[in-house]
């Protein structure tokens, strides 16, 4: 029966993907249907399709239940005779009646097993028809990355250039259009923006996540495309708005940034990013194992961890996608020292949502529509830039 429910289900799941697939095609074109009159018999035909779907995901359900209609079956039968067998033991009177009661309850438990298993067969067939195309996807080849061999500049003296990019995504959305400025070493920069404007593409762009679509990403003279990314990636420390936390130790989630760090160095990190406090209240310190994407953990709290990865690699490039949004406004001051003690010597780039944390950048970029509006410093842009005027009232107002 399993075997059966599992080739059927493994088909349905095909038929799904052409499905989805065809319902996307038909809402993408949309416009073209609807100039040509065509919209009512595409959704009689999606209609009829779905119909057909549920009527074979019914079929594929009554093979699946008959699995567990056959395991309940033998599990109430194999209940029934262990009863029979004790109740004709108390009849002869071989048996006393509290071991035999005791026993009777013990026998459902016994054959529980047998009932999950149906249940987990079942997830495992969902599983295998899911997966068949997500093997497919990973067997597929990684595309050729641009590299020239070219070596990493000294950030330290290098001037990243934006010079002309733009970004377009798959779907047509522009997401960065003709962008053009200068982060300078050792600056503090920040950037703001309507929520969609392209602040965190541009990031991206940094982090080698996206590529421009026109214009360059320049490190000093050298375009970053043209460097190795390993290289690259080693010159820079990375804390987005949701860092994501791996199943292991606390200890292991700070150390990720610098696996060879000691013992001391990481408490030290944790200390800088106020994380030692809750950490050392933990169980096992340090050595509290949290669960996959910091299950355990407040965002807060996966937050300072995160800013603890950053305070113990020594990049000279700092990108934060607003470092303190999980956290309440004591913590908030304490990381906001804190990063003004790491971004000593080191270039410091940040995502601002929380505009108070920008005040003392020492410029600010202004982005709307993946349009750069305007930059300057905190009291320029608030005398001649509308819109980040507007942006520093309704925080205030948010306040």
């Amino acid at each position: 029966i399993g075997k059966g429910a599992e080739r059927l289900n493994q088909r349905q799941w095909r038929r799904l993907a052409r499905l989805a697939a065809h319902f996307l095609d038909v809402i993408q074109g949309l416009t073209t249907l609807k100039l040509f009159n065509a919209s009512r018999r595409e959704a009689e035909n999606i209609a009829r399709i779905s119909e057909e779907y549920r009527h074979d995901t019914m079929a594929v359900l009554r093979v699946a239940f008959l699995s567990s209609l056959a395991l309940e079956f033998f599990a109430t039968v194999s209940i029934a005779l262990v009863a029979v067998a004790i109740g004709f033991r108390l009849l002869w009177g071989d048996m006393d009646f509290m071991p035999a009661f005791f026993i009777l309850l013990l026998a459902p438990e016994f054959y529980l097993p047998l009932r999950n298993m149906g249940t987990h067969y079942h997830a495992r067939m969902e599983a295998i028809g899911a997966a068949e195309r997500l093997v497919r996807m990973l067997a597929m080849a990684s595309p050729p990355m641009s590299f020239e061999g070219s070596p990493v500049p000294d950030l330290a003296r290098s001037t990243i250039r934006y010079r002309g990019v733009s970004v377009v995504y798959p779907d047509g959305t522009r997401a960065l259009d003709d962008i053009d400025f200068d982060i300078r070493p050792g600056e503090r920069f920040a950037i703001v923006g309507p929520s969609g404007a392209g602040k965190t593409t541009l990031i991206n762009l940094l982090l080698g996540f996206v590529q421009p679509d026109k214009g360059r990403v320049l490190v000093g003279d050298t375009p970053l495309d043209a460097l190795d990314p390993a290289a690259w990636r080693e010159q820079l420390s990375w804390v987005p708005q949701r860092p994501h936390l791996y199943a292991g130790s606390v200890a292991d989630n700070i150390r990720l940034s610098r696996p060879e760090a000691s013992p001391t160095d990481v408490e030290a990190a944790a200390r800088l990013a106020h994380a030692s406090d809750f950490i050392e209240r933990l169980p096992q310190g340090y050595e509290t194992r949290i669960g996959e994407g910091g299950a355990g953990l407040s965002g807060g709290q996966a937050q300072r961890i995160a800013l603890a990865r950053a305070f113990l690699c020594s990049a000279p490039l700092l990108l934060l996608d607003e470092p303190t949004a999980n956290l309440d406004r004591q913590n908030e001051g304490l990381i906001q020292t804190a990063l003004d003690r790491l971004a000593d010597e080191r270039t410091l780039v940040v995502i601002a949502h929380r505009l108070d944390t920008v005040r003392s950048a020492d410029r600010i970029l202004v982005i709307a529509q993946g349009r750069l509006v305007d930059q300057g410093d905190h009291d320029d842009l608030l005398d001649r830039c509308e819109i980040y005027r507007r942006l520093v009232e309704d925080f205030a107002e948010r306040v």
